[in-house]
């Protein structure tokens, strides 16, 4: 007869029950770090939990590799990002299975990704933005839903994987000072700008596991917060799952924090507080904490129970043919399907942030073409940070020799680097590769220059991943401007009289203010993943029409900004809050076609508690078949309370062809009405209301507006 935690046929909780009880202290404790060992008189095989897909299969050998997750933001497609998870949960079950055939139980080929990044990006100098889905709450909820939908799939028994939404709570930065930092911010912004992600995601997308971030909030580490681990994400939210602490923030809590002595308590406080996997080594001495009477073994064994938990929804405990996501083959890793998708998401990622007419370039009106810049055949500039490995990476250059005929001449030179460390500025003349770039720039008809960013300049504190010769990333960025070297050298070349197309390759937004006064066309890119040299080579001969949106501000410059350690909103964080003018704002994003707005329909008055049907048509009225992201903003103009200037409250990508027009529905949920007090409660008041649709932000683009009376009684609603 089977042991009941061998039962494949008796649920989930009972077997796991089973299999805790069975178990020693030490045995218990092991399982609570993320390299947990094998217990083999038990069965229980090692696993280690770390693994991570920010944009693919990440540092797990060759997988697909999309665009950085601030480009995928930028498609403003909410089923393209479910379709990239599915994907992506595809390959890392794949290759999953391939490492247990083999033996393997090592890191970063583990079922539990932690995955996706939902800290709102609310200084455009924080290195780790990149890794976002911008500023805006709404975008980022609506995203991170359908990434955590698609990595833990809809089977009614099994997880697929474990999607970990991070990083609970309140964190953008500063990098530099998070293992110590301590941020507070209004309980308005708490519950209207840094919660509501983690909230869908955790309600709507039930994501299964939480990572807890470095820094403190309010005096406490968010590692043994119990305000944010239990009163809200259990409590008020309903969570069932487990919480991974973030590499090394238990040891922050005694070691940087110093909110208590020891190991011992940091550990304690820790899981008493509802976090109960430590990525690090702290919790293995939560025997001495036992001893030391700071912690009860029944605390520990909920903990273990909930990572076990996991591990049997995952099917690690059962036979592969009853597991459906086992049968995945491993082929499916960087498959032709999965190329195909790769590309068709660069493609939407890209933003045509300037043009005077320049793009499309015509391919039969051009003999030589000039490639320079220090990102234009560069491989790490294609993938940001938390990558795989390409099997075939497709840089701007090769796309573009790709693109042209055979007779047509593709002249490339770097010009410089990202960054110039050894020559001043003043000495370019004599720069050899300054001197090559404009020499090649001379015999060229158009000149296409790949500038940008790079990992040395923006990541993870101490990243070393695409930074190069052993370097670490000073993570945060110093300011907003292109570095340097590159505006002089595209000073230098836009001198000689070409036509110059400015491509940008980065991850965080950059005041090119002088290129968009002077340059004619100018691109953002990203870092565009595998297939991002072939995306903008469609882009800028004009295979594919760009529809790619901000999904966050480019400012002017930073004397724009509060200090990046100010969390409040209020003073001028963001498209919500910002008062100045932008250099392109939130929503922009240009085309090759052109759109027209009609026939806006809403009710004039709306009672309180029930939803808004919206409805508005859009038409392609250009001569290109082209996709249009809809975007609809909601406007309080008569509240008691501080709201944003506007906020995002739907929006829709819609491909259509010349003359084609569709007619859009959108439905406001009653709680998008509300607004949060200054005592964090949430209430839905009687006054008027602005809705807003177009093809961009009020005030930047052309749109349609209307105003309705919400009528009725003030409500509290649920925060």
């Amino acid at each position: 007869m089977l042991d009941v935690y061998k039962n494949p046929d008796l649920p989930f909780e009972e077997r796991v029950v089973d299999l805790v009880s069975r178990m020693t202290l030490d045995e218990k404790i092991s399982q609570m770090v993320h390299h947990a060992p094998a217990i083999e008189r038990l069965g229980i095989p090692a696993y280690n939990w770390w693994n991570e897909c920010l944009h693919g299969v990440g540092r797990a050998g060759i997988a697909t590799i999309f665009p950085q997750a601030i480009g995928i933001a930028s498609t403003w497609n909410v089923d393209l990002m479910h379709t990239i998870a599915v994907a992506i949960s595809d390959e890392g079950r794949a290759k999953y299975h391939q490492a247990i055939r083999e033996g393997f139980h090592g890191q970063y080929h583990g079922l539990t990704f932690w995955t996706p990044n939902i800290n709102i990006f609310r200084d455009p100098r924080w290195g780790r933005g990149q890794e976002t889905y911008g500023e805006c709450p709404y975008l980022t909820s609506r995203l991170g839903v359908a990434m955590v939908k698609g990595l833990q799939g809809d089977n009614p028994k099994y997880l697929k994987t474990v999607a970990t939404p991070k990083h609970y709570a309140v964190h953008s930065g500063p990098e530099h000072a998070r293992h110590h930092f301590d941020v507070d911010v209004p309980e308005r912004d708490l519950w209207d700008t840094y919660l509501p992600a983690f909230k869908a995601t955790v309600q709507e997308g039930q994501a299964y596991s939480v990572m807890s971030a470095y820094q403190r909030f309010r005096g406490e580490p968010c590692s043994s917060s119990t305000l944010l681990l239990q009163d809200i994400l259990r409590d008020e939210w309903g969570f069932e799952g487990f919480v991974v602490s973030d590499c090394g923030a238990i040891r922050d809590i005694f070691e940087n924090h110093r909110v208590v002595d020891t190991a011992e308590e940091a550990a304690a406080r820790a899981v008493i507080a509802g976090c109960e996997l430590n990525c690090g080594e702290t919790y293995m001495m939560l025997k001495g904490a036992l001893e030391q009477n700071l912690i009860d073994e029944a605390t520990i064994d909920r903990a273990v129970r909930l990572l076990f938990l996991a591990r049997f929804k995952l099917g690690m405990f059962d036979p592969p043919e009853c597991v459906p996501f086992a049968q995945i083959p491993y082929e499916v890793n960087d498959s032709p399907l999965h190329r195909d998708l790769a590309l068709q998401t660069a493609r939407e990622s890209m933003i045509l942030l300037k043009n005077d007419g320049l793009l499309p370039l015509d391919k039969s009106q051009l003999k030589t073409i000039a490639v320079i810049g220090p990102n234009a055949d560069s491989i790490d500039a294609l993938l940001g940070n938390y990558s795989g490995i390409p099997a075939q990476p497709i840089t701007p250059l090769a796309g573009i020799r790709k693109k042209v005929e055979p007779d047509v001449e593709v002249l490339y030179v770097k010009g410089c680097n990202v960054v110039n460390l050894i020559l001043e500025i003043r000495d370019r003349n004599y720069n050899e590769q300054f001197s090559s770039a404009l020499t090649v720039a001379r015999r060229a008809d158009v000149v296409v220059m790949v500038m940008g960013l790079s990992q040395a300049l923006e990541g993870e504190n101490g990243q070393m991943e695409n930074v190069g010769d052993g370097q670490k990333s000073q993570g945060d960025r110093q300011g907003l401007d292109l570095p340097t070297v590159q505006e002089e050298l595209l000073k230098a070349v836009h001198a000689l009289g070409k036509p110059v197309v400015l491509v940008l390759m980065n991850g965080s937004p950059i005041s090119v203010n002088w290129a968009d006064e002077h340059i004619p066309a100018i691109v953002e890119a990203w870092y565009p993943g595998q297939a991002g040299g072939t995306a903008l080579a469609d882009v800028l001969f004009g295979d594919y029409n760009p529809a790619g949106r901000l999904p966050i501000t480019f400012y002017k410059s930073d004397a724009q900004l509060p200090p990046i350690e100010d969390y409040e909103m209020a003073k001028g964080r963001t498209y919500r809050y910002f008062k100045g003018e932008p250099l392109y704002p939130f929503g922009h994003g240009l085309s090759y076609t052109t759109f027209t707005y009609h026939d806006l329909q809403l009710p004039h008055e709306l009672q309180i508690g029930q939803p808004l049907d919206v409805q508005v048509t859009v038409q392609n009225v250009g001569d290109w078949a082209g996709d249009e992201v809809v975007q609809l903003y909601l406007r309080h103009l008569e509240s008691s309370g501080v709201v944003p200037i506007h906020q995002l409250a739907g929006f829709a990508r819609v491909p259509l062809q010349p003359g084609q027009s569709q007619t859009l529905y959108f439905t406001l949920r009653p709680e998008q009405f509300s607004f949060v007090t200054e005592d964090g409660r949430r209430f839905i008041e009687p006054g008027r209301f602005s809705i807003i649709v177009g093809g961009g932000q009020p005030g930047y683009s052309s749109t349609l507006s209307g105003d309705i009376e919400l009528m009725g009684e003030v409500v509290e609603i649920p925060r």
